[in-house]
């Protein structure tokens, strides 16, 4: 069966979920029984999001093959349980990278090369190539931004093209209804005109789901049923949620994954080739996978104790507002995590700059029941993480260290244990008389040239672990793989004296090179990784070290 293709578009302003909703389709679409992918596009030049600071435009996930992505991905491997790689995002960046590639080696054959139909048709191959790589029947594919955004033209014009060509094409269209306060109605006109916005590409929007505070009424759905040329059972609406992962479960009960086959079918069914039982899609009612996703919901409802974990980072403000998404992973990690140990996850923003203007702010972490100081790069906060973890390990406080927190675990230890006061990381002090942590030698050349891009340790790295560890504890095997992001490391020149006052590095790359992990015997759990375990958790399967936080948090508050 040729892959049948689902592109969510959005309108009147951004950030209104596509992301979740892509995800949420897919996932009711997999339960079915289907093979689905999903892919992200973002109009934005850059080649990746490899460059781009979180606050910019959230954080930055790593896929398993190395690639540097929107944080979407992460929603659809998530919801998804699968590991979805870097050709699944599409930029303008690698457009473009591809097409001037292609005209320089003369390709095109001495044609003209304009937007349509070269830009377009390299689109439309990159799509194909995810289809054709994943096997997929279905590919759920988010057009990022919103209808009227100049930079989406090309990628509207080439969905609606690949329509005309394959046909099993639905478009989905979010939008979203405000309450203006001063009126006090739900308001269906930036609705409308996101839709005459997608009408002027060509694209006729199949399927409506509105955002809203709160449930969209009758009066709302008919008239944009009216006028966005939609039946009204195709109008599907999503109220604010408190758990993203229910979202499946509210669009399930307005049948959508029901309407997508029917939709399909009735296309399936006028086309003259169009015969074998293979072509038509079957819905199951109750499907289990549902049922399983349904229950899981279920079950989060009913949780009645709490911990409280502190995140201790710095890319929460963007202006006067704070931005969660930067460590987005990390949350929902925390969740997983929290769920599986059957209580709910109180999340605590910690700016670590305010460690640097009063030590005595760090009396406050007393009253959390777990700390994780995640990663992120340049000098500003380090001195208040730094402060937050030696607090944290003096005081016997649950601790988990994420890439920079692993690594400013090292210098802490070498400053206050060790009696190396000037120790740090060069990535922070480059004359610093210790480096306990440094840079990869081979990355100085990349690094002298400014080419960024290309000097990090990224994708799934393999490490071996000790046993009678803690860390080998949480994962049962000695042999393990975790997705990586940094080009900083633990200097080797180092380790034997870390070791010899107590550190324990519980795992390492399999020729012991590179520190992968490390803990402390004697404290309840301070546990550190150069990894990003959090890109590899999932609502039914948390990572392991985050299990270990929230088991040692629980034990903390409730012993």
């Amino acid at each position: 069966m040729p892959a049948k293709h689902i592109f969510v578009t959005g309108g009147v302003v951004s950030g209104i979920g596509k992301g979740i909703v892509t995800s949420s389709i897919a996932k009711l679409i997999q339960t079915q029984g289907y093979n689905v992918t999903a892919i992200k596009i973002d109009p934005y030049l850059n080649f990746d999001a490899g460059t781009m600071r979180p606050t910019e435009h959230g954080e930055v996930w790593v896929t398993p093959d190395g690639g540097e992505i929107d944080q979407d991905l992460g929603n659809y491997e998530r919801f998804l349980d699968i590991d979805i790689p870097k050709d699944n995002n599409i930029t303008s960046g690698k457009v473009y990278w591809n097409v001037l590639n292609k005209e320089r080696k003369g390709e095109y054959l001495g044609k003209t090369v304009q937007p349509i139909p070269q830009v377009t048709n390299e689109i439309k191959d990159q799509i194909k190539n995810v289809a054709k790589k994943s096997k997929a029947d279905f590919i759920v594919t988010e057009i990022g931004g919103t209808v009227g955004d100049y930079e989406n033209v090309l990628f509207l014009e080439a969905a609606r093209q690949l329509k005309t060509e394959n046909g099993s094409v639905i478009f989905t269209h979010v939008t979203y209804l405000p309450v203006p306060g001063n009126i006090g109605e739900m308001k269906t006109k930036p609705t409308q005109h996101s839709f005459i916005q997608l009408m002027e590409r060509g694209i006729q929007a199949d399927l409506m789901i509105c955002r809203s505070e709160n449930p969209v009424d009758k009066p709302r759905i008919e008239k944009i049923s009216q006028f966005c040329n939609v039946d009204e059972d195709h109008v599907f609406t999503i109220p604010q949620m408190d758990n993203i992962y229910e979202i499946p479960i509210i669009l399930e009960k307005q049948n959508i994954t029901k309407k997508i086959f029917d939709h399909l079918n009735r296309y399936e069914r006028i086309k003259e080739t169009s015969t074998s039982i293979e072509s038509s899609l079957e819905y199951k009612v109750n499907a289990p996978d549902f049922v399983k996703w349904k229950n899981f919901i279920e079950d989060i409802k009913s949780l009645d104790k709490e911990v409280n974990i502190g995140i201790v980072g710095k890319y929460f403000k963007t202006g006067k507002y704070n931005l969660k998404d930067s460590y987005i992973s990390v949350i929902e990690a925390i969740k997983h995590a929290a769920w599986n140990n059957k209580v709910k996850p109180v999340i605590d923003w910690i700016d670590s700059q305010d460690f640097e203007d009063s030590l005595e702010k760090l009396v406050n972490l007393d009253q959390l029941d777990g700390i994780i100081v995640p990663g992120g790069f340049g000098e500003s906060g380090v001195e208040g993480k730094i402060s937050t973890i030696k607090y944290a390990r003096e005081n016997k406080i649950p601790y988990l260290g994420l890439c920079l927190g692993m690594q400013l675990a090292v210098v802490d230890y070498a400053r206050n244990v060790c009696d190396l006061p000037d120790a740090h990381t060069v990535e922070i002090d480059k004359n610093t008389k210790d480096p306990v942590v440094c840079i990869l030698p081979e990355q100085i050349i990349e690094m002298e040239k400014s080419n960024y891009g290309g000097t990090m340790r990224l994708g799934n790295w393999r490490a071996k672990l000790q046993t009678n560890t803690k860390v080998y504890g949480l994962y049962q095997t000695d042999n393990i793989s975790e997705r990586h992001r940094h080009r900083y490391e633990v200097n080797p020149d180092y380790i034997k004296l870390l070791e010899s006052k107590g550190l324990v590095f519980s795992g390492t790359s399999p020729k012991r090179k590179l520190m992968e992990f490390l803990e402390l015997p004697y404290h309840p759990y301070f546990v550190a990784t150069q990894s990003h375990p959090e890109f590899k958790s999932r609502p039914m399967k948390p990572a392991p070290m985050f299990d270990g936080l929230i088991k040692a948090a629980i034990n903390k508050k409730y012993s």
